[in-house]
């Protein structure tokens, strides 16, 4: 079979080798890229209620059996010893070298049953170390769904909605049949969606109120046909929300959605893994974009502390994957989180740019110009590289270009540093026109941007930052 490892040997380097990806455009699959407008839908969440669609972007993945706790309490980071039934965590793995390989929100149905729910890297982890090890556990896997399906027919296990914003809870009790309990953040219980009992996850995306359900996909018409016919019974705008908006709501929030997994150096385990790895996963087939160039694929790498996720680390568990790597960088010194804001002189320099003859400098696409699945621009301070930015868009609602990133512990909020954007070479990669590099200033701002996200979310990695 041919396998991660294979694809790497034929490369210089695995810098070389996902900057060169041809892979295209990251696509979040299947649902409208915008049933009104993404202006519109983007000052929803903050002013009235909207609808996401979360069906098709995630992987799915059940663990259940004697030993699921015990296995993946092993696999991540996260302490198990509060994780009730009818809770959910932001469960994280690392490998043995403490590095960040992704993270997905993961769910307690039972003593002795999980569902995980993310991007694919976390996904194909839990899955491999369920293979390579002797752990009583069964899996069950669906993955996204196509990003291209092309016409064909798209079916998966479960539908998921999320309904948020200040109006949500008026929605909430019109499809309950009356008022819903107050469900605790993070915390899982049922509700009424009209003659379906429906799981519902106390969640938020933009620091607004809201709760995730989901149930069995054939219900899917009729459980969001329900939803919008409440809210239009009580007369509340409920916006759906399309693929191009969906995305930049975690630019408000704080959460980096697609930091490069830290799978492409290592031996002993990591080697293995990446001869388990197939040429069509995620981690083979993804790009690395930006003006970051480098020959050392750890130089892309995150750590658990970096993303503001120290706290989550289960410190008093025997052992799990990373332990050791992490007691050594817990005390840095370690890169922190933050928000870039773009400069708007120097957003509108590389619009205009687009407008004129010659080489333009890299296009902005509206509202996000990620062209790759992971991106990695240097954040300069002067003559020194301090910081990488790793995901970028347009807020409507900030009326801003904004984007998160990592940045050296020194750098201080309001510090204005300068942005490369743009790439420095030609690659394969098909999402990359011709285009000449240059700089956009940048204002260092707290994480999360949206003052609402950072001031009332409940106990998080958001709050404790």
């Amino acid at each position: 079979m041919t396998s991660l490892s294979t694809v790497m040997a034929q490369h210089a380097n695995p810098v070389e080798m996902l900057r060169n990806s041809a892979i295209g455009m990251y696509v979040y699959p299947v649902v409208a890229p915008e049933f009104t407008n993404w202006r519109d839908e983007q000052g929803a969440w903050r002013n009235s209620a909207v609808l996401f669609d979360q069906t098709h972007h995630m992987d799915e993945l059940i663990v259940e059996g004697p030993d699921a706790e015990a296995f993946l309490a092993f696999v991540g980071i996260n302490g198990f010893g509060n994780f009730n039934t009818s809770r959910a965590k932001h469960f994280v793995p690392v490998t043995p070298a403490g590095h960040v390989i992704g993270d997905m929100i993961i769910f307690r149905e039972r003593t002795d049953k999980f569902v995980l729910v993310g991007r694919a890297p976390t996904a194909n982890w839990v899955r491999f170390q369920a293979a390579a090890g002797e752990w009583k556990v069964r899996l069950f896997h669906d993955p996204r769904s196509n990003s291209r399906p092309d016409g064909e027919r798209v079916l998966r296990t479960h539908y998921r909605f999320q309904i948020q914003g200040p109006d949500a809870p008026a929605i909430f009790d019109k499809i309950n049949g009356g008022p819903v309990k107050d469900i605790p953040f993070f915390h899982v219980d049922w509700i009424n969606v009209g003659s379906k009992k429906v799981q519902a996850l106390r969640h938020g995306m933009a620091g607004a109120p809201g709760l995730e359900i989901w149930g069995p996909y054939a219900d899917k018409h009729y459980i969001q046909s329900t939803i919008l016919q409440a809210a239009r019974d009580i007369g509340v705008n409920l916006v759906q929300v399309g693929s191009r908006a969906y995305s930049t709501n975690t630019l408000e929030s704080g959460w980096i959605p697609s930091p490069l997994p830290g799978i492409y150096t290592g031996d002993g385990m990591m080697a293995d893994y990446r001869d388990w790895l197939g040429a069509d996963s995620y981690e083979t087939a993804g790009s690395i974009g930006g003006s970051f160039v480098s020959d050392n694929i750890e130089d892309y790498y995150v750590n658990p502390f970096e993303l503001g996720y120290g706290f989550y680390i289960g410190w008093k568990k025997d052992d799990f994957i990373g332990k050791a790597a992490l007691q050594k960088m817990k005390d840095g010194p370690n890169r922190q989180k933050v928000t870039f804001e773009w400069n708007k002189e120097d957003v509108l320099k590389v619009i205009a740019s687009g407008l004129e003859d010659g080489t333009p400098y890299k296009w902005i696409d509206f509202p996000q110009p990620n062209y790759a699945s992971s991106s990695a621009d240097m954040v300069m301070q002067g003559d020194k590289m301090v910081g990488m930015s790793m995901f970028n868009g347009y807020s409507y609602n900030e009326r801003c270009f904004l984007s998160l990133g990592v940045v050296a512990p020194d750098v201080k909020v309001d510090d204005v540093l300068t942005m490369k954007w743009g790439e420095p070479e030609t690659t394969g990669k098909t999402s990359t026109e011709q285009h000449k590099q240059t700089d956009i200033r940048v204002r260092v701002a707290p994480t999360p941007y949206a003052k609402a996200a950072r001031e009332t979310y409940a106990e998080s990695w958001r709050t404790k930052a």
